[in-house]
């Protein structure tokens, strides 16, 4: 697991260039990331050419962790955890969702990232802290990061070295090269750099020069086997040839890998659509629009205006749909940021407006109204959920609404509510997980293939 003191340390810096060097001298690494996140495991898999796969307390129990962890695991060099801020953080009290304790689920080796800006002697206070902390956490080194040069790197050295018994396992200097800009939802994403490739590569071979790898993937080495689990609950693949439209492209990139593989693995055809440049949608029994950054896309989704009313006639003819977030912004009437507004799709009589602050953020729990269109049946029906949000978006001048979630914990939509619902399509700002306490995939499939029966097995097309 590399993990850090606080937030904002250069984990995702470290972890994707680690990954990339591993990859690029043939040891392509398994790659996880700790929590609900989407952007950070984008910048995993383009390092390492295979999905990173979220390990998450909020939305699955420890077998399910074990389980996919294990699963995804099998086969590869090694496997990487991304941490989430610091070591010992959570919103649990206690820890018991902190990444010390996913570590200490998985029995996973720490190494610390330290953001070393400003420090010297007091590296070593720090990481003693840490080691004492909780004895049960084995943290096998540390990696310097953001190192002032030679002089500052020698006395960080001699620090680590005098007072502690953990390894320095690689020392970063400060570079402009290495920085990963932030936005409003984090860092930037891969598809909004036009030369993301050749930064992740340039970023695999820094860490090659300043990271001892061989000792890295000792410490990797080390770990004893991952403690067995339940095996994960087999999706039956109850609905074959069903079509699912699924909107990928720059502007909708939010997507669990394995909530599409659970798409697959129950028989669904995954459809990709290109809401910047298609001018029809393909012929479906169901639409899935994840979330993203529509804002950022904004213009060009204005200028698709064929496919904004595609998407209108189908949903408007009852074809169903899920949306979440970015999703949501789109099937509304328009888009307002940064002074500009631009018309969306028009489903929704409801104005999105973006705004300085986050308007949700976090955990979120809910329970599904009698005016979900799922689960229609089965052991979530009426049961709090657990999901979570991150949106800096508004709806204004929302008209008469039906929602079908309460908000237990969270904001939602107006801090009570999430899930607008109109004839077939349920868009929400609430991003769900696939898991055993939230199957939602499987009751999205089954509303879906309910849905294709009554209208005679006929497929929307344009």
């Amino acid at each position: 697991m590399i993990a850090a003191a606080h937030k904002s340390s250069g984990k995702t810096v470290v972890s994707t260039g680690i990954a990339a060097a591993l990859t690029a001298r043939g040891q392509s690494p398994a790659v996880f990331k700790k929590g609900p996140d989407y952007i950070d495991p984008m910048w995993l898999t383009r390092a390492a050419g295979r999905p990173a796969y979220n390990l998450d307390f909020n939305t699955m129990s420890g077998d399910e962790i074990r389980a996919l962890f294990r699963a995804k695991a099998a086969g590869a060099a090694l496997s990487l955890i991304e941490a989430n801020k610091g070591l010992f953080d959570g919103v649990a009290p206690d820890g018991s969702d902190s990444n010390a304790a996913l570590a200490g689920l998985l029995q996973v080796p720490v190494v610390l990232v330290v953001d070393t800006k400003g420090m010297t002697r007091g590296i070593a206070p720090l990481l003693r802290g840490y080691v004492d902390f909780d004895p049960t956490i084995r943290i096998a080194g540390v990696i310097l990061n953001k190192t002032g040069g030679s002089r500052h790197e020698g006395k960080l050295r001699a620090a680590v070295e005098t007072y502690t018994d953990l390894p320095v396992l690689g020392a970063i200097g400060t570079a402009p090269e290495l920085d990963l800009s932030e936005r409003h939802l984090g860092l930037t994403v891969p598809t909004d750099t036009a030369r993301a490739g050749e930064f992740v590569a340039g970023l695999g071979r820094r860490i090659a020069q300043t990271v001892d790898l061989d000792a890295l993937v000792e410490v990797a080495g080390s770990a004893p086997v991952c403690p067995a689990a339940a095996a994960p609950a087999v999706v039956p693949a109850r609905w074959p040839g069903l079509r699912i439209g699924i909107a990928r492209d720059a502007a909708f990139t939010f997507y669990y890998p394995d909530d599409l593989e659970a798409f697959e693995a129950a028989g669904a055809d995954l459809v990709p659509f290109d809401t910047l440049r298609d001018t029809a949608l393909p012929e479906v029994d169901g639409l899935f629009i994840g979330g993203g950054f529509p804002e950022v896309h904004a213009r060009a989704l204005a200028a698709n205006a064929a496919l904004r009313a595609d998407i209108r006639r189908a949903l408007e003819a009852g074809l169903p749909a899920y949306a979440e977030c970015g999703g949501l912004m789109y099937l509304c009437r328009s888009l307002g940021w940064r002074g500009e507004r631009h018309p969306m799709v028009g489903f929704f009589d409801a104005e999105t407006v973006m705004q300085a602050r986050p308007q949700g953020r976090g955990h979120v729990r809910f329970v599904p109204e009698r005016a979900a269109l799922w689960p229609a049946s089965g052991p979530t029906t009426g049961a709090e959920q657990r999901a979570h949000e991150f949106h800096y978006a508004r709806l204004e001048t929302l008209s008469a609404p039906t929602f079908g979630r309460r908000v237990t914990r969270g904001h939602g939509i107006d801090g009570q509510h999430d899930a607008l619902v109109r004839c077939n399509t349920q868009a929400g700002f609430i991003h769900l997980r696939h898991s055993a306490q939230s199957p939602w995939v499987t009751d999205f499939l089954e509303f879906v293939a309910a849905a294709k029966a009554r209208r005679g097995e006929k497929r929307y097309s344009s």
